[in-house]
């Protein structure tokens, strides 16, 4: 199985070529931090979607997939995993990391798991399976 961040679930529900890769992995289950359900809400609410909308993709992807929240087995690996990943962004000239970031990769590490992602901000760290763009 594998873990689900913001990025896949975002590119699910748009229909795009990427989601449509989420959704092949989706059919054999897999696990979703409880803090991307909390940032495609606020995503969602920011652009202006229904509520009951927003309400009816949180549920499916709790039907679709186990919804995992935050141990303190994985707040202590989000502490250590945001320090290596704030030092792999410096060094790549990329975004600073977000807390959630960290949360979300180090559920995927706890769990013995890949996380599928398009963040360039993962790329090529081990146990990712990366959706997103190609560098030209």
């Amino acid at each position: 199985m594998v873990v689900y961040d913001t990025y896949a679930w975002v590119e699910y529900f748009r229909g795009s070529d990427k989601g449509r890769r989420v959704k092949s992995l989706l059919s054999k289950g897999g696990h979703t931090p409880t803090i991307v359900l909390a940032e495609l809400a606020r995503k969602y609410l920011r652009e202006g979607m229904p509520y009951t909308e927003i309400e009816k993709r949180l549920l499916f992807m709790e039907v679709k997939t186990r919804i995992v929240p935050i141990s303190h087995e994985i707040s202590m690996k989000a502490a250590e995993v945001y320090l290596s990943l704030y030092e792999h962004a410096r060094k790549n000239k990329l975004r600073t990391p977000s807390l959630a970031d960290a949360i979300v990769y180090a559920t995927a590490l706890i769990l013995g798991e890949e996380l599928v992602t398009g963040d360039r901000l993962f790329r090529g760290l081990p146990n990712i399976v990366y959706i997103g763009e190609a560098d030209h």
